[in-house]
C-alpha cells in the first residue's frame, strides 16, 4: 500500500496539479492585495461616507430592545466589487498569457486537395502530383 501510494504521490500529474495550486492560491493572494490595497481605497475616496464599507443598517431587537441587529450593506458590497475586480483582473491577465501562448505563426505550408502532401502556401501547382491548387489567400 505504501508503495502504490508513493507512485500516485509523485506521479507527474499530481505534482503539476499541486505546483498550479500553490501558484494559484499565491497569484490570488497578489490580486486580493491589488484590489485592496490599490483599487478599493480609490473607490472609498469616491464614496461620501468614506469608509463604506463599515455602512449598515440598525434593526433594534423586538424582545431585547438594548440587542442591535446590524445589516453590514456595506460589507456585502465591498465583497461584491472585490470579487468583480478580482474576476476582471484575473480575466485580463489570463486571457491575455493564454492568447500569447496559443498564438500560433502563419503556416508555411499546405497540404494538396488531391495526394495530400504538404507544399508550400504560395504554391499553386503541387509538386508531387502537378496539380493546379488554390492560391493562399
Amino acid at each position: 500500500m505504501l508503495a502504490d501510494f508513493k507512485k500516485f504521490a509523485f506521479k507527474g500529474n499530481v505534482v503539476d496539479l499541486a505546483v498550479g495550486v500553490i501558484i494559484g492560491a499565491s497569484f490570488g493572494k497578489i490580486v486580493t492585495a491589488l484590489v485592496a490595497d490599490l483599487i478599493m481605497p480609490f473607490i472609498a475616496l469616491a464614496m461620501p461616507s468614506g469608509d463604506w464599507k463599515k455602512d449598515g443598517y440598525v434593526l433594534r431587537h423586538a424582545a431585547d430592545p438594548k440587542q442591535d441587529v446590524v445589516l453590514q450593506y456595506g460589507d456585502f458590497l465591498g465583497s461584491v466589487i472585490d470579487f468583480l475586480i478580482i474576476a476582471l483582473v484575473l480575466f485580463l491577465i489570463v486571457s491575455q498569457v493564454v492568447n500569447r501562448l496559443s498564438k500560433k505563426d502563419d503556416p508555411t505550408t499546405k497540404g494538396c486537395a488531391f495526394c495530400i502532401e504538404q507544399i508550400p502556401v504560395k504554391a499553386t501547382k503541387c509538386k508531387f502530383c502537378t496539380s493546379a491548387v488554390a492560391p493562399a489567400t
